[in-house]
């Protein structure tokens, strides 16, 4: 028995708790006396930094799992002694996301909830847990490991129960442990969350005061101990969530329930994405659509600072304040037009090289909606002709992959529409002072429209007057909901962590968009604007053809595999398609790779070229290719190993590179479309070599929903 908590909860942790305590009390011992040791010598400052640079597997035992005053470890002191070090160890940790799905309704919970926590496993795999109510009363699992460890500690498949709530974590406080694995409960309560809670160190050094226990190091565990707190002062449970949850600083999505009010599931929201799911007297909640997509197709996207409790007769919103929400189907309900088998694998060994050979589909269903009707687009994006002519320059902010598409972005927009175009990442631009003038457009771009850093740069501009447009792969989320207007890409669920067919969706609605705006500022010609038009119809048949280099890519991949550094290389439009491709590399197979625009080689990275080393370079036929070609003979002469990815236009090549990969030519404004397809594939086939996990990269979660 672990806790309070009545009912059969199980302590299946693969790691005796006992040892892993030893381990981690004696290893901390080891750097307390390192950190005298550098103290005598007067480098205390430099230790610091090191333990800040720790591998997690070292830096969570270090400073968490001794940490409550109650364990008696020595890692008590040197959390009190060195908060600094303790601080920014936890700082480092906040990328990382986690996974939450619920139901209650008339079926068996724990297959619904089983095969929710399956199809969100790419949001955190260090560990897993459930909690069900029966007619045995409250049962919780939970290990560390993958939802494959969980599945064989349960007692049976089928549960007879008709509520429970589940969790897969991505450790942010506390080591990646069963008593540190999620669910987390006091008194009967029950609490899955994904997010951190900033304060919990306050709260809870109060309630250790008031005598309450704790058996984890994690953040998350202060909520069920605040709700228990409240509860016992006589409140209903709801009103005992809201009072807690008034008290919490920080992100959260919180799924409850309660042994005392068996026949309530309960969720709420701040900062973490949260989506409930609307049955015929059945009701869901999951971070992310995919998890119950198999069960309905209408969502309502909890808005911050909102708390939904549900029964089999329905559910009721509400603020923290107390005020209902007025609850319109019309308007809060979300239809997607995804099926379920979009989130299976249906037969390819990953979800990332299926979403792969998706971008066909996604480009063509990005696209299909304007093509024919191009007049329509900047209406329906409330950028009528007068707008858009307003226009004088565009913001364009975003994170990761994402950013890789808004440079892209640039290059179509400055270069079809002559519109001044500035693009941040989202991080760096919530941050600095930035210019927004009346003619301002700003447009965020996020796959999932719950990104942390490019949301609170959405708000900053939109505080300061820009009309704001988002481009977005979820229809309700946040990102869609605050933003002027939205332009949605329609690629459909992706789940490999390394992002892909939204990649190129993004890009296509960014093509449309520099499309657009080139003729009605009357930039394109009619006939220029047909020609790229007529190009866009076509490339979801130009990637499909491109796609079916694989198996050449895959021969490359071989004869690549035991480099641990790559260098890729473009110009203009293509150096965005370098930058992605060596983070493919990087992202998946955890192998370095720099991107680079090929003029700047010359400016330092040529001194990287040794014999042998992996050269990517893009080298379509388009006004910069002689310079490429210049490029190309500079790394030749230093050894380097060239591969060169080109269009079927391309001559002159043959003993200048190693390897080719053609792709079909299309104007050179859509080069990337085509060019970045060989990248992804070439990434996938060298991690599938090393036998890395390539839709659940390490240290990475597919939404990052705090700072």
């Amino acid at each position: 028995m672990l806790g309070s908590v009545p009912g059969k909860l199980q302590d299946k942790g693969k790691t005796p708790l006992r040892d892993f305590q030893q381990y981690a009390d004696g290893l901390i011992l080891l750097h307390a006396l390192i950190f005298l040791f550098r103290g005598i010598a007067g480098k205390v400052k430099v230790y610091l930094v090191d333990c800040v640079s720790l591998p997690r597997e070292i830096a969570f035992p270090f400073f968490h799992l001794a940490l409550p005053p109650f364990a008696g470890g020595p890692g008590t002191l040197l959390a009190a002694l060195f908060p600094y070090a303790f601080h920014k160890c936890m700082d480092a940790t906040e990328v990382f996301m986690c996974g939450i799905v619920g139901y209650i309704g008339s079926r068996d919970a724990l297959p619904v909830i089983m095969d929710g926590l399956k199809r969100l496993e790419y949001r955190g795999y260090d560990s897993a847990g459930i909690a069900y109510l029966n007619g045995n009363g409250l049962e919780i699992y939970k290990t560390m490991g993958r939802i494959s460890d969980l599945e064989a500690i349960l007692p049976c498949k089928h549960a007879r129960a008709n509520l429970g709530i589940g969790h897969t974590r991505w450790a942010t406080h506390g080591a990646p442990s069963q008593r540190n694995a999620h669910p987390h409960s006091a008194d009967g309560i029950v609490v899955v969350h994904n997010g951190i809670i900033e304060n919990y160190m306050e709260l809870k050094s109060r309630l250790v005061s008031e005598g309450h226990r704790f058996a984890s190091e994690t953040d998350t565990e202060i909520i069920p101990q605040l709700i228990s707190n409240y509860f016992s002062r006589g409140m209903d449970l709801e009103s005992a969530v809201k009072a807690a949850i008034r008290e919490l600083k920080g992100t959260f999505a919180l799924g409850i329930l309660s042994e005392r009010e068996p026949g309530v599931l309960l969720a709420a929201r701040n900062g973490s994405p949260l989506v409930l799911g609307i049955g015929e007297g059945e009701y869901f909640f999951a971070s992310d659509i995919p998890a119950i997509l198999a069960h309905t197709r209408k969502f309502i996207f909890l808005e911050d600072g909102h708390v939904c409790a549900m029964s089999r007769e329905g559910i009721r919103i509400e603020s923290l304040d107390g005020t209902p929400k007025e609850m319109r189907v019309e308007d809060d309900v979300v239809e997607v037009d995804w099926t379920a088998s979009m989130a299976e694998k249906e037969g390819y060994d990953h979800f990332m090289l299926k979403e792969i050979h998706e971008q066909p589909m996604a480009i063509r269903d990005t696209l299909g909606e304007w093509l024919n009707e191009p007049g329509r687009f900047l209406e329906a994006l409330g950028l009528e002709h007068k707008n858009a002519l307003s226009i004088g320059r565009l913001q364009i902010v975003a994170c990761g992959t994402s950013y890789h598409a808004a440079l892209v972005g640039k290059y179509m927009i400055e270069g079809l529409a002559h519109v001044p175009v500035d693009v941040d990442i989202a991080s760096e631009y919530r941050y600095k002072e930035n210019m927004i003038e009346k003619s301002t457009l700003f447009i965020s771009i996020t796959q999932s429209g719950e990104t942390a850093d490019t949301l609170a740069a959405q708000r900053e501009a939109k505080r300061k007057g820009a009309m704001a447009l988002t481009i977005c792969n979820a229809a309700g989320s946040t990102a869609s909901r605050e933003a002027d207007h939205v332009l949605y890409t329609r690629a459909g669920p992706e789940i490999g962590v390394a992002s892909t067919k939204t990649f190129t969706a993004q890009i296509a609605a960014l093509s449309m968009l520099a499309l657009v705006l080139g003729t009605k500022r009357g930039r394109l010609t009619r006939a220029e604007a047909e020609t790229i038009r007529k190009q866009l119809e076509k490339m979801p048949s130009l990637v499909e053809k491109t796609l079916l280099l694989e198996g050449d890519i895959r021969e490359i991949a071989k004869k690549l595999l035991g480099w641990k550094d790559f260098l890729y290389l473009g110009r203009g439009i293509n150096y965005p398609i370098a930058l992605e491709g060596a983070l493919k590399l990087k992202e998946i197979s955890y192998i370095h790779a720099e991107g680079y625009p090929a003029g700047e080689m010359k400016h330092g990275p040529i001194a990287l070229i040794e014999e042998g080393l992996p050269v990517v370079f893009l080298a379509p036929m388009d006004a910069l290719f002689e310079k490429t070609f210049s490029n190309i003979e500079e790394v030749k002469a230093r050894g380097g190993k060239i591969i060169a990815v080109v269009d079927d236009k391309v001559r002159g090549l043959e003993g200048k590179v190693g390897d080719f990969i053609k792709v079909p030519s299309t104007h050179p404004s859509l080069s990337p479309f085509v060019n970045v397809v060989p990248l992804q594939l070439l990434a996938y086939h060298i991690a599938v070599m090393k036998k890395c996990d390539v839709d659940k990269p390490r240290n990475l979660a597919k939404s990052v929903t705090v700072e």
